[in-house]
């Protein structure tokens, strides 16, 4: 029996604010170019989805009929931010043929994770049935998400979507890119910080633990910063040592990326994750090998990065 990590520990873990002492500017920034990008884009924002709390989406078409369409998932611990703090993530993809759709869901602890993940079912629904209207193709649909916005998209990869809706088909989502991910919820639950907010249970951590999961029939491509924690990149690990290489064909370690750099990268053209993202939506997933230099493959072991006190 392995002894629980020291709750402080995991406070600083999973506390990346405390690690970052700039993030207020990175999050100023973030809402300063989302600003300029809903500007200088065509939007529909405000879109329902649903009838529920936050259940609205922010669509940005593209110049290309039938576009490859990203869903973007935000993090924020599930209790925080918002698709508006997200817009900038949308120009360099519109730019390059693909639509955009960023939803909104509601905030722990007025909803619980579990709520929060069939708002996100719900929002794929409305994707596909109506993406088609803002010249998207709703049979190449990826999403991505950064940290809690990862758990999401690895758990839109489980999702039996015939159960949800029989009209949806089970291949709905093509793929995901998952950045800075949590695919095992039991150290959250253990976390001072965390734990009123998220409510988590020994039984909810089973039914939202993707790791936990049988491995899904698409691709996963998994990343995280090579400046993040131990505990980070254990989780980053753990998605391709759970659902195996087949299904999760990318998990790498960004050299120099502390936690909110590894989404910035994201509306970069030219990185790796808007490189894995690419991929996904031209169906090329499967060639966009790893790294080859010598660097790159140290930073890609991605098995090899653990944390000292694993929780069982």
């Amino acid at each position: 029996m392995q002894r629980k990590p020291d709750p402080a520990w995991l406070n600083a873990q999973y506390s990346n604010r405390g690690r970052i002492p700039d993030y207020s500017q990175t999050l100023l920034s973030w809402a300063h170019q989302s600003a300029q990008a809903r500007a200088a884009l065509s939007r529909r924002v405000d879109v329902r989805y649903g009838d529920g709390l936050n259940e609205t989406l922010d669509v940005f078409p593209t110049h290309r009929a039938r576009a490859p369409v990203l869903v973007f998932l935000h993090g924020g611990w599930w209790r925080a931010l918002d698709k508006a703090d997200h817009s900038f993530i949308a120009p360099a993809f519109v730019e390059q043929g693909a639509a955009v759709v960023i939803p909104n869901f509601a905030l722990c602890p007025v909803a619980t994770i579990e709520q929060i993940v069939m708002q996100m079912v719900r929002a794929l629904g409305w994707v596909a049935r109506h993406i088609a209207s803002y010249g998207g193709n709703p049979d190449r649909i990826v999403v991505a998400g950064h940290a809690a916005g990862a758990h999401l998209a690895a758990m839109l990869l489980s999702c039996r979507w015939a159960d949800c809706t029989p009209a949806l088909p089970a291949g709905l989502v093509k793929g995901a890119l998952a950045i800075s991910g949590l695919y095992d919820l039991e150290p959250l639950r253990q976390t001072p910080f965390l734990q009123m907010d998220l409510g988590l249970t020994p039984r909810s951590v089973r039914k939202l633990s993707p790791a936990g999961f049988p491995a899904p029939a698409v691709p996963l491509l998994a990343v995280v910063g090579a400046l993040e924690t131990e505990e980070f990149q254990r989780q980053n690990a753990l998605i391709r040592a759970a659902w195996g290489p087949t299904a999760v064909p990318v998990c790498e370690v960004l050299p120099g990326a502390h936690h909110f750099a590894t989404l910035d990268g994201l509306a970069r053209r030219g990185s790796r994750q808007q490189q894995l993202a690419l991929g996904l939506l031209h169906g090329t997933a499967a060639s966009v090998s790893s790294p080859t230099s010598s660097e790159a493959l140290r930073q890609n072991q991605c098995g090899k990065t653990q944390a000292s006190a694993m929780i069982n």
